[in-house]
């Protein structure tokens, strides 16, 4: 079918392919569809399957014609892919140009446009330099975690004395009010809830209700900033009308034996759950460190690989974005879209936002690819497993049930590609000169402050 192809590189990994089809195919390809239609098509004065090829070609010559350049095209383009490296992103439909129409007894030229998997060249990343920071676990870190999960099997009871303070857990109604003291329209909200001292209002009235009583009504005067985020909010001043409807306090379990064995049955005594607080931070110490000593080789090694990502894979993973941002929101389209403009942005603003991140990502991938690909790096049962008990620890549950639901629900493979970009991972850090970095407190550590 294919009397002749020829690709051009574009730039950004865009490539145009030429292909000519020769004329004996194009008069093979329209014969068929001829002698299909004239066997099925219903053609008034004729019986079916007895229409004359000569009257179908008189009545539907066009469409015929258009039909045979349509699979042509298809056809072609499959055979022609077959035999070439540069393929078409997943993701991507190709865009076909002709500057001549499909004509019998001719052959047939035509050029198709895509987007394909970028080149990577890639930079040398063996013996580079990063300097590792240093972190000291105090025991203040040590009391905060202990603290949280005291605060995570605390109860939750209504508060019989007292008006309102930081920790208590409120049910609100409230509404905006005039000067005169008349509600405005589609302001009123019922039975809010939230914990007062999180800043988890619309409002930010929490200093503002304390003190309050179960049934008592206050008149609330805010004044707000410019620069608020809130741009329905930025620079109004408002009065709030608030009803407490029912106050609730959080009561703590003493920090004792009983918590540490209430939160697990591996804990006898509060002594060995602090054991236990303090293994784990200097785990999640380890992990944040190594993860920013990799993260400053993979830049290196980004920064001076050459990679031209084709426009349509930022889009697409900029679209992925986009819905799972929808998805997290537990919303709509429409009322994210609201939401974005009470606060004077756009969908497109997000967007450009997110760009550099998302070209940043993919650019990593495209080097991790790349690497995985130049070393040799295997992956056994035996490492697996390893993985496995680790998360089964994590999770406090056993082995043979982590594993058991890790294959049935098919997540092995993707357990070995991590386990594999982990040794790769090594390969790197290896191979690579360490300086001393700088000294940071665990909070800032674990919060990206760094």
């Amino acid at each position: 079918m294919i009397a002749n192809k020829n690709l051009k590189l574009l730039g950004n990994s865009s490539v145009s392919l030429t292909i000519t089809v020769d004329k004996e195919s194009i008069q093979k390809e329209y014969d068929e569809l001829v002698t299909k239609y004239s066997k099925s098509i219903r053609i008034k004065g004729f019986r079916q399957g007895k229409v004359p090829t000569g009257v179908l070609i008189r009545k539907f010559g066009p469409s015929l014609i258009g039909e045979a350049a349509e699979k042509i095209i298809h056809k072609s383009l499959e055979e022609a892919l077959e035999t070439i490296d540069k393929k078409p992103l997943p993701y991507y439909t190709p865009e076909v140009d002709s500057d001549d129409s499909l004509k019998l007894g001719q052959d047939f030229t035509f050029k198709i446009s895509y987007d394909t998997y970028p080149d990577v060249e890639l930079s040398e990343y063996h013996g580079l330099e990063y300097e590792k920071m240093r972190v000291e676990i105090t025991k203040n870190d040590e009391d905060r975690e202990l603290k949280r999960l005291q605060e995570q099997n605390s109860i939750v009871v209504d508060k019989e004395e007292g008006g309102v303070e930081k920790g208590n857990i409120v049910n609100i109604d409230y509404v905006e009010i005039d000067e005169q003291g008349n509600e405005k329209e589609n302001s009123k909200r019922e039975s809010f809830v939230f914990e007062v001292g999180t800043g988890y209002n619309l409002h930010k009235i929490d200093e503002d209700i304390i003190g309050m009583k179960k049934d008592e009504v206050r008149i609330i005067k805010k004044s707000y900033q410019e620069n608020l985020e809130n741009k329905d909010l930025a620079g109004k001043d408002v009065q709030l009308k608030v009803r407490l409807n029912s106050l609730k306090e959080k009561q703590l379990p003493e920090i004792n034996d009983e918590l540490a064995q209430d939160i697990s049955d591996k804990y006898e005594t509060l002594e060995d759950l602090k054991k236990d607080i303090r293994n784990k931070l200097d785990d999640l110490a380890v992990q944040k460190v190594r993860e920013q000593s990799i993260s400053q080789l993979l830049d290196k090694i980004v920064e001076g690989s050459k990679i031209e990502l084709p426009e349509s894979m930022v889009e697409h993973e900029l679209n992925n974005q986009w819905q799972n941002f929808i998805t997290r929101s537990q919303t709509d389209e429409k009322n994210i879209i609201r939401q974005l403009e009470a606060q004077g942005k756009n969908k497109e603003d997000i967007i450009k936002d997110w760009r550099p991140d998302v070209e940043r990502r993919l650019k990593l991938q495209l080097v991790v690819s790349k690497m995985l690909g130049k070393e040799d790096i295997s992956v056994n049962e035996a490492d697996v497993d390893d993985k496995i008990r680790k998360e089964a620890d994590t999770r406090n549950i056993s082995f043979d049930t982590l594993k058991d639901e890790m294959t049935k629900n098919n997540y092995l493979e993707f357990l070995k590609s991590d386990i594999k970009t982990e040794k790769l991972y090594d390969i790197l850090l290896e191979s690579a000169a360490r300086k001393k970095g700088k000294e940071i407190n665990f909070l800032d550590l674990i919060q990206g402050n760094y």
